[in-house]
């Protein structure tokens, strides 16, 4: 049963337990982004002694297995392949999606009402994943159908949730989650809410989610959003998280590949320069306040119609290295982020977030 005091619990031991646990040498976590963790990234982390992963929301099952392939022949560290857990069907609406349409031909060329399917489909990525050996699976949007989860353990494998409410955290501790990953209002990308509509609602920052996780749940806790340096790590685990998943402080790193319009305008945004939006996917998520995400938008479509819709924008403006018109999914520490090896990043991060420790 769940503590209802803190408990007091040396940062590093912590860590060290957690390390231990799962294979690692550091307490750093590369954030599964989809479309943006490829295997070198994952394998540079894992390297380090840290954990690479795959974001595979729009990875097919032949996908998964390739990735998985090439980080295995780059590194024989620990890697986590993410889902995100699939909302109910979207509600159609062809005069909401027109608007839309119009609106995003200003930023790209005008894009076609999609009709789908617009994912791959999901128990078959589950069967993948599973397959594909990683030391853990993680989950995003809500928690693993019974059967995943059983299939996941029977081979060892651990799984790991994001939760952005004790509500969340304590359902996916109940459908037997071995970690629950925090996050914090001041993540980049989506939110992980588990409920779509209630996205805006759950925004707490991470100085009282962490603490409040790790007082409340008797798994660890991984703490993410708003972390991109040794400061930032120090503090979690003085919260008493047990380790940190960074996202945009390894995406200007070479091995992550992006564009470079993106990456220089993480270099340049400060807290402020990052808001919440819908217009990417029709899930809320923050990126770089850019001119299509500050632009008076109608009301998003759906996820994920409203991933298709921007699709072609997306393309052309990655195409054409526009940052006025690109997805540049970002946190609010972006500036934080460092354009050095993967690799050296982690270690120097773990490094010097262990001066800082008690």
């Amino acid at each position: 049963m769940a503590s209802s005091t803190p408990v007091s619990r040396p940062q590093a031991t912590r860590a060290a337990a957690f390390c231990e646990r799962f294979g690692l040498r550091l307490p750093i976590l590369l954030a599964p982004m989809a479309g943006a963790s490829p295997p070198g990234l994952a394998a540079a982390v894992a390297n380090a002694g840290g954990m690479g992963a795959l974001g595979a929301l729009n990875t097919t099952p032949a996908g998964i297995a390739d990735w998985a392939r090439a980080f295995r022949a780059a590194s024989n560290g620990s890697f986590q392949v993410n889902l995100w857990i699939p909302d109910p069907p979207p509600a159609r609406d062809a005069t909401r999606e027109a608007a839309m349409a119009d609106f995003l031909a200003a930023f790209g060329p005008r894009p076609a009402i999609p009709e789908g399917p617009f994912l791959p489909d999901f128990a078959a990525q589950c069967a993948a994943m599973i397959e594909a050996g990683p030391a853990v699976i993680s989950s995003i949007m809500g928690v693993f159908p019974p059967e995943v989860v059983a299939a996941a353990k029977a081979r060892g494998i651990a799984w790991f949730a994001t939760a952005t409410t004790l509500a969340e955290a304590r359902a996916a501790v109940t459908a037997g989650a071995d970690a629950i990953v925090a996050q914090g209002a001041e993540a980049g990308g989506h939110r992980g809410a588990f409920d779509a509509t209630a996205a805006e609602g759950q925004l707490t920052g991470g100085l009282a989610l962490i603490p409040r996780f790790a007082d409340a749940l008797d798994v660890p806790v991984i703490a993410t959003g708003g972390i991109a340096d040794a400061r930032g790590i120090a503090a979690a685990l003085t919260l008493g998280a047990s380790a940190v998943q960074i996202g945009t402080g390894f995406l200007r790193c070479p091995e992550a590949g992006i564009a470079p319009a993106w990456s220089d305008a993480i270099a340049a945004a400060e807290p402020e320069g990052t808001m919440l939006t819908r217009i990417f996917s029709g899930r809320l998520g923050r990126g770089i306040a850019n001119a299509v995400v500050r632009a008076a938008a109608p009301p998003a479509a759906d996820y994920p119609v409203q991933r298709a819709l921007f699709a072609p924008v997306r393309a052309a403006a990655e195409a054409a290295n526009d940052a006025a018109a690109m997805q540049m999914w970002a946190g609010q520490a972006a500036r934080l982020a460092s354009a050095e090896p993967a690799g050296a990043l982690a270690a120097r991060l773990w490094e010097e977030a262990r001066a800082l420790l008690p």
